[in-house]
């Protein structure tokens, strides 16, 4: 985590407590507040304080710039040579709203598609004439290069960057446990079933949904699911399509179907072993709800695949 002089406090603190989160449900980070002063105060007048010298940096490494007083960016202090260099070996950089200013001034934007808060996308562009600055996105990832668009869309492209890490159903305990809604990128592919159907706070139906996550094998009846949820099954039945829009055993269907698209790379399981894996009666009912749901088969996919390996 880079700080500024003016660093937001919801620019910093968002995108920490997603990481924080997501160290509690197995992943791995750990967090070093670096900068070029001992000390820096925020926007919001408070101090951080013991902020550890800029690092040399690794190829596992995250950069990630919140963004600073959109009023004073001409007074941005960069450390402009350790950003470049971090950015030649760091996985990938990334900022929150204006601390896109920071990315430009190191020239890391040139070319690149970028964006920003709209409050200051022209004065991205005049900073930065040759990067491609989009509006109405969340956020935008150019190569290891990641911007985001306002204080709570570091949320969301921390989000993001943790799926990418650690997988979507990490990502989506991280969101529930924020209570935050899981938001995409405009053009990104169509979220995991890990991620949709969880915009509710609602404790019952988010433990049965974990429940059938944690269990893809298992033909679950109703009346186990409601002893999860701790109601009766005629009332899990009816807040469950509620909470989420779609019915109970969709969802399940959805989550094993999941599962099965996860396991038709590994060419010596068999689909029969598949179905089994995902909790279906049989290879027939998973090809069934594989084309009713996906309109293609099981194993015209297992032939793409392969032909794009041999392709590569």
């Amino acid at each position: 985590m880079l700080l500024l002089p003016g660093v937001h406090a919801l620019d910093f603190a968002g995108p920490v407590q997603a990481i924080y989160e997501a160290n509690g449900f197995g992943a791995c980070y750990t967090l070093h507040y670096v900068g070029g002063m001992r000390q820096i105060r925020s926007a919001q007048g408070f101090v951080f304080g013991a902020v550890e010298p800029l690092p040399a940096v690794g190829a596992v490494d995250w950069i990630l710039v919140p963004g600073t007083e959109s009023s004073r960016l001409d007074e941005l202090e960069v450390p402009v040579d350790w950003l470049r260099a971090a950015a030649d070996v760091a996985s990938r950089v990334t900022s929150i709203c204006s601390g896109a200013f920071a990315l430009a001034r190191a020239g890391l934007l040139e070319g690149r598609l970028c964006t920003t808060h709209w409050k200051v996308t022209s004065k991205l562009r005049e900073w930065s004439p040759t990067a491609r600055v989009v509006e109405n996105r969340l956020f935008v990832c150019d190569g290891n290069v990641v911007t985001s668009a306002g204080e709570a869309s570091g949320i969301d492209m921390t989000l993001a960057l943790i799926q990418a890490d650690h997988g979507p159903a990490i990502a989506a305990k991280v969101a529930r446990e924020m209570v935050v809604y899981m938001r995409r990128a405009g053009d990104s592919a169509q979220a995991s079933v890990y991620l949709q159907h969880r915009e509710h706070t609602h404790p019952g139906v988010h433990r049965v949904q974990d429940w059938i996550v944690a269990h893809p094998e298992s033909r679950a009846t109703l009346e186990s699911l409601a002893e999860v949820a701790a109601v009766s099954p005629r009332h899990l039945t009816r807040i469950f399509r509620e909470a989420t829009g779609v019915t109970l055993t969709r969802f399940a269907q959805k989550v094993k179907l999941e599962v099965a698209l996860s396991l038709v790379e590994n060419e010596s399981l068999g689909l029969e072993a598949i179905a089994e894996r995902c909790g279906f009666e049989d290879a027939r009912q998973l090809r069934r709800l594989w084309k009713r749901y996906n309109g293609s088969t099981l194993s015209s996919l297992r032939r793409e695949r392969r032909r794009r390996l041999l392709a590569s």
